[in-house]
C-alpha cells in the first residue's frame, strides 16, 4: 500500500481524549447531559401526542415547514430539509419518530448517565440535537450538540467512571474485538 505517515495529536489534545487523567470532566458533563435528554423525554412517555399518534411530532413538523411573507424567515433555512420534513408529513411517519424520538431521548440518557458505549450515545445524541436545529429549534440544542461531539472525540475515556471502564475491554471495538470475541486459542496437553 505504501508508505503511510502518521501524524500524532498534540499533547493537549492525548492528554484530553486519550488520557484517563481528566475523566472526571466527562463525567460532570456526560452526568449533565445524560439528565438533559431524560428531562427531554420525561414530559413525552405519558403524552400519546407522542408515544401513540405522534401528533405533537407532526404539529412541529407543521410550524417548521411553514413559509412566511418576506422580511420574515422561515424556521428551516434548507430547502432540502423542508423537503425532507414535507416528505415525513406526507407518508405519516409522525407515529414511528415520535415513539423513536421519546425512546431514544430516554435510551441516550440512560446510557450517557451509566457511561456505557458513550461515543454512540453521544452520536445519536448529536444527531437528534442536530435534526432539530435543521427544523428551526434553538433553545438548549446547540449546548446539548457541543458536548455530544465532545463526548464522541474522547470516546475512549469518557465512560471510565462509568461502565465502559469494563464494556469496552470486554466487548472492543469493530476493528478491534475485546476479550469476549477473540478466539479462543486451543491449548496444548
Amino acid at each position: 500500500m505504501g508508505n503511510r505517515e502518521y501524524f500524532e495529536d498534540p499533547p493537549v489534545v492525548q492528554e484530553l481524549f486519550q488520557s484517563t487523567r481528566f475523566a472526571w470532566i466527562w463525567l460532570l458533563l456526560r452526568l449533565w447531559l445524560g439528565y438533559k435528554w431524560l428531562d427531554a423525554a420525561a414530559h413525552k412517555l405519558g403524552n400519546p401526542d407522542w408515544v401513540q399518534t405522534g401528533a405533537a411530532v407532526r404539529a412541529f413538523w407543521e410550524r417548521a415547514v411553514q413559509v412566511p411573507p418576506p422580511p420574515a424567515r422561515p424556521p428551516v433555512a434548507f430547502d432540502w430539509y423542508r423537503g425532507f420534513l414535507l416528505w415525513l408529513l406526507s407518508v405519516g411517519a409522525e407515529g414511528f419518530l415520535g415513539k423513536l424520538i421519546t425512546y431514544g431521548q430516554v435510551l441516550v440518557g440512560v446510557a450517557l448517565i451509566l457511561g456505557a458505549f458513550v461515543g454512540l450515545a453521544a452520536f445519536f445524541g448529536a444527531f437528534m440535537n442536530w435534526n432539530f436545529m435543521m427544523a428551526g429549534t434553538a433553545s438548549t440544542n446547540p449546548m446539548m450538540f457541543l458536548v455530544s461531539l465532545l463526548l464522541v472525540l474522547a470516546w475512549k475515556v469518557a465512560g471510565y467512571y462509568g461502565l465502559d471502564r469494563w464494556l469496552l475491554p470486554a466487548l472492543g471495538t469493530p476493528w478491534r474485538p475485546g476479550r469476549v470475541f477473540q478466539a479462543r486459542q486451543p491449548t496444548r496437553a
